[in-house]
C-alpha cells in the first residue's frame, strides 16, 4: 500500500512545480481563448471600419492634411465616371485651401472631418478633443454650409476616450479596411493592385489627396470595380441606418 504522506514529502518540490506549471498553462488558455478574446474585444469602443453589406456597394475616402496639388485632378476623375467620395479634411488644410473645399462640396463630395491640425487625438483629454473637431467643423461649415458627421483620426490613432467622445459629439469614427498605402509613393500598378485585392462590399478605401500616384492609378481602379458590379458612393451612404452594432473587426452590422 502506498504511502501518500511520504510519497507528498519526498516529492513536494516536483509537485509545487508542477501545479505551478499548470496554473500558467490555464492562465494562457484564459488569456488566448477567443472566447474570452472576444468578449474582451468587444467592450473597446471602436470606428467603422467597413460595413456588412448585401449588395456590392463601397466608398472611397481621401485625407486631405497637406499639398494641394491634384485636387481639382481628383475632382475631376470622379466627375469623369460619375462617382461621388468622402474626402476628410483638416481644418487648417479647409483654411489655407477654400476654393478647394467649395470645389470639392459642389461637385458632390462629402466633406469630412479630419481634426483641426492633425493632432494625436490619444493624447488629448476629451475636452481638448470636442474644442478640436468643433473648430474643424465650423470651418468646413463655413465653406460648404453643411456641418460634418464623420470624423476621421489623424494618423488613425484612437483609443476608447478618443471614439467615446467622438460618438458623444453626435459624430461617428471612420477608418478604412483597404489601404492604398499611396501615401508612400509606391507606384499606379502597386496601388491598384492593393486596392482591387482587398475590396468587397462594404469596404472603406483609403487615399490621400496629395500622393504622387493616386490620381494615375484612379481611373483603373474605378473602371475595375465598376465592371466587377460595384457601386461607388460617399461613406454616409454606405453607413447601416436605424439600430447597428460594431464587430470586433470594426465592422458595421445591423442588429
Amino acid at each position: 500500500m502506498i504511502d501518500f504522506r511520504s510519497f507528498f514529502r519526498e516529492h513536494r518540490r516536483l509537485l509545487s512545480g508542477l501545479g505551478l506549471l499548470l496554473a500558467v498553462a490555464l492562465i494562457f488558455w484564459a488569456v488566448s481563448s477567443p472566447a474570452i478574446v472576444g468578449v474582451s474585444a468587444s467592450k473597446r469602443s471602436l470606428p467603422v471600419y467597413s460595413v456588412e453589406r448585401s449588395d456590392k456597394r463601397l466608398a472611397i475616402s481621401f485625407d486631405a492634411a497637406w499639398g494641394n496639388e491634384d485636387t481639382q485632378t481628383l475632382i475631376d476623375i470622379l466627375n469623369r465616371y460619375g462617382v461621388r467620395a468622402t474626402f476628410f479634411v483638416v481644418g487648417d488644410w479647409a483654411e489655407k485651401y477654400p476654393e478647394s473645399v467649395k470645389a470639392l462640396a459642389e461637385a458632390g463630395n462629402e466633406v469630412m472631418n479630419h481634426s483641426s491640425s492633425h493632432a494625436h487625438f490619444s493624447s488629448l483629454s476629451s475636452q481638448q478633443i470636442r474644442e478640436d473637431l468643433s473648430a474643424c467643423n465650423e470651418k468646413i461649415s463655413a465653406l460648404t454650409g453643411v456641418t460634418p458627421s464623420l470624423f476621421r483620426c489623424p494618423y488613425g490613432e484612437y483609443d476608447d476616450h478618443v471614439i467615446q467622445t467622438v460618438e458623444a459629439m453626435g459624430m461617428t469614427a471612420v477608418q478604412w479596411d483597404v489601404d492604398s498605402l499611396d501615401w508612400k509613393g509606391i507606384t499606379s500598378e502597386e496601388i491598384s493592385r492593393r486596392v482591387l485585392q482587398n475590396v468587397g462590399p462594404g469596404s472603406i478605401v483609403l487615399f490621400h489627396n496629395a500622393a504622387i500616384h493616386t490620381p494615375e492609378a484612379l481611373p483603373g481602379i474605378i473602371e475595375a470595380l465598376q465592371a466587377e458590379g460595384y457601386t461607388i458612393v460617399p461613406i454616409s451612404e454606405l453607413l447601416l441606418q436605424g439600430d447597428t452594432r460594431i464587430d470586433n473587426t470594426g465592422r458595421q452590422w445591423q442588429k
